[in-house]
């Protein structure tokens, strides 16, 4: 099976930073396509960027130039800096990942909550 951990969440003031983790483990053959979604409170989830096994990455136009995705191929990690944090990232991060155990599957982290409050 096929685990994925989120950590680094929590309360932060506006314009503060955070940086989230999250550490894919077990039976992995490879991993394809990472990833960040978010939910807030009576929205839907939505994508906030992802990194594909060689790098590329993509974002939601709304942190362009505040978060940044990146990766650890060796560590099944993948992070997301998030800098001038507003009131509006408030909500819960997941971390998607497209792992190989016999074939491609996407699979999902807890969630972490991010809170945005002076």
């Amino acid at each position: 099976q096929v685990q994925l951990v989120e950590s680094g969440g929590g309360l932060v003031q506006p314009g503060g930073s955070l940086k989230l983790s999250c550490v894919v483990s077990g039976s992995i053959v490879e991993i394809y396509t990472m990833g960040w979604y978010r939910q807030a409170p009576g929205k839907m989830r939505e994508p906030v960027a992802d990194i594909t096994s060689g790098s590329v990455t993509g974002d939601a136009d709304f942190v362009k130039g505040r978060f940044t995705i990146s990766r650890d191929n060796a560590k099944n990690t993948v992070y997301l800096q998030m800098n001038s944090l507003k009131r509006e990232d408030t909500a819960v991060y997941y971390c998607k990942a497209e792992v190989v155990v016999v074939t491609p599957d996407d699979y999902w982290g807890q969630g972490t909550q991010v809170t945005v409050s002076s």
